[in-house]
C-alpha cells in the first residue's frame, strides 16, 4: 500500500517537542510464593541476555541495529498502536536494541496470539532495498535495477535475525506507531513474517527499540521528545502494579542527579556510563586497578540495561563485592549458592539491619546507593536471603559490567541522550 500523504501542518507539528507518559507492566508469568524463587527462574536467561550485549559491545564493525534482545521473555511491555487505524500491540522495553518490531500476518510460524495486520492499515508502506535503513538491519542486497525499466520500484527491504535457536525473516516497512496520546508517522519497523526453529523461548510480544542507533526511537522521532526519556520499573514483588515510561522533557524529576553517557563508536546504541567504584555500607570495595575502565575496542566499561534481569560485574569486581558484603554480613553457618546467586544467608543469624547497602558511585558525583529492596532478595518460605548480583558468566566476552532492571526497580531513570546523560532519582514505581 502507498504511504497516506500527511498534511503540511501535521509534519510540522510531529517535529514539536512533545510528551507522553505510558504504564508499563510485568512481562512475566504470576510470581511463585517466593520472590526469590521468581528471579531465579528470570534470571535463568541473563547468560543469553549478557551474550548479546557483549557481542554488541564487542563488535567493530559497521554499527547494525539487532531486531531481537538476547532476553526472553522481556521483562516489560508497554501497550501501543500500529498502522491507520491503529492495532494495538504489546511491546517490550529494550535500552539495548534500536529496532521496533512487530510480529505481522500472515505468520504461521509466529509465536504471537494477535498479529499486526499490515492489510488492514492504509498507511502501510513497505520500504524498498533502496533504503537508507536497509544496510543499518544488514537487509539482504538490492538487485540492480532493469536497465530497460528504469521507472520498476526496486524490491522491499528483507533480513533475517537470529534469536536464541530460532532465526526471524522480515521486511522493512513503515506506518504510524501511536505511544500514549502521541501518533508519529512513517516509523520503520520490522515487519516479521516467519520463524524458523523452535518457538517455545521467543517473545509472543513485538519489541520497541529504545537504543542510541539511527533506527531507535529518539532517532526516528527528531525533536518531538527533545532527545529524553526516563522510565520506572514495577518491582517483581508488585506483578499487579504498573510503572511508566515517559517520553520527552516534560515531566522529568528535578532532583535527579546525573553521570555523564559513554559512546561506543562500533555500538553506539549501548548506554555506557563511568563507574567510578563500589561501596558495601561505607566501606569502599577494593578492585583492581582499571577494573571499570571503558574500553570500545573490547566493550568493557558499564552498560545501563532494560533487558537483563541482575546486575552483573566482571569476574574481578564481583569478586571484590562478594568478599566486602561476606565481610559485612557475618553469616555464623556461611552462605550457600542459589541459581545464579552464590551468596546466600540465614537471615536468622544475622542481626536486624545486618545486611549493609551496596552504592554505585559514577562520574558526575552520582552515588546510588540500592534501596535493600534492590540489593537482597529474601525468600518469603524459608529465612533466607541473597545478594541480588552476580558474576558476568565466563562461556561469554565477560568484559562488560551491566546494571540491571532489579537494581533499577522503584528508580526514576532518565536517558538524556540530547546531552549525552543517564540520571536516577529515587520514586515509587508501584
Amino acid at each position: 500500500m502507498a504511504p497516506t500523504r500527511l498534511p503540511l501542518l501535521l509534519l510540522l507539528a510531529a517535529t514539536v517537542a512533545a510528551a507522553a507518559d505510558l504504564s508499563v507492566y510485568h512481562n512475566v508469568h504470576p510470581p511463585s510464593a517466593s520472590p526469590l524463587e521468581s528471579i531465579i527462574a528470570l534470571a535463568r536467561d541473563d547468560d543469553a541476555r549478557l551474550l548479546f550485549l557483549s557481542s554488541k559491545a564487542a563488535s567493530t564493525g559497521t554499527a547494525s541495529a539487532p531486531v531481537a534482545s538476547g532476553q526472553t521473555p522481556p521483562s516489560y511491555v508497554v501497550r501501543a498502536g500500529l498502522g491507520s487505524p491503529a492495532q494495538p500491540m504489546l511491546l517490550a522495553l529494550d535500552t539495548s536494541a534500536d529496532a521496533t518490531w512487530a510480529h505481522c500476518s500472515p505468520c504461521g510460524t509466529c509465536p504471537a496470539s494477535s498479529l499486526f495486520v499490515p492489510a488492514n492499515s492504509s498507511s502501510y508502506a513497505p520500504l524498498p532495498c533502496s533504503s537508507s535503513m536497509c544496510p543499518i538491519l544488514q537487509g539482504q542486497p538490492c538487485p540492480d535495477r532493469d536497465p530497460f525499466d528504469s521507472a520498476a520500484p526496486l524490491p522491499s527491504c528483507a533480513f533475517s535475525k537470529p534469536f536464541a535457536d530460532a532465526s526471524f525473516q522480515a521486511a522493512l516497512a513503515s506506518d504510524w506507531l501511536h505511544l500514549g496520546k502521541d501518533s508519529i508517522p512513517n516509523y520503520a519497523f520490522g515487519c516479521v513474517g516467519s520463524v524458523s526453529g523452535p518457538t517455545s523461548d521467543l517473545p509472543k510480544q513485538g519489541l520497541l527499540g529504545l537504543g542510541r542507533g539511527p533506527m531507535a526511537l529518539l532517532s526516528q522521532v527528531g525533536n518531538m521528545y527533545n532527545g529524553v526519556f526516563s522510565y520506572c520499573l514495577p518491582s517483581y514483588k508488585s506483578y499487579y502494579f504498573s510503572g511508566s515510561l515517559r517520553l520527552g522533557a516534560a515531566g522529568q524529576p528535578r532532583s535527579a542527579r546525573y553521570t555523564p553517557m559513554l559512546k561506543n563508536p562500533h555500538r553506539s546504541s549501548l548506554y555506557y556510563v563511568n563507574v567510578t567504584g563500589l561501596s558495601v555500607g561505607r566501606s569502599p570495595v577494593k578492585v583492581p586497578a582499571g577494573s571499570f575502565a571503558f574500553d570500545p575496542s573490547t566493550g568493557a566499561g558499564t552498560v545501563v540495561d532494560s533487558g537483563t534481569v541482575i546486575t552483573r560485574w566482571t569476574a574481578p569486581v564481583y569478586a571484590a563485592l562478594r568478599e566486602e558484603f561476606r565481610r559485612h554480613v557475618a553469616a555464623p553457618s556461611g552462605y550457600t549458592s542459589l541459581g545464579a546467586f552464590d551468596t546466600c544467608f540465614n537471615t536468622d543469624e544475622v542481626a536486624a539491619g545486618g545486611a549493609p547497602a551496596v552504592t554505585i558511585h559514577m562520574d558526575g558525583g552520582v552515588d546510588l546507593a540500592l534501596p535493600m529492596e534492590n540489593t537482597l532478595i529474601h525468600s518469603s518460605a524459608t529465612p533466607l536471603a541473597c545478594l541480588a548480583m552476580a558474576e558476568a558468566p565466563q562461556n561469554v566476552n565477560s568484559v562488560v559490567n551491566v546494571v540491571a532492571n532489579l537494581q533499577q526497580q522503584n528508580l526514576r531513570v532518565v536517558f538524556d541522550v540530547a546531552n549525552s546523560r543517564v540520571g536516577f532519582a529515587r520514586e515509587s514505581c508501584n
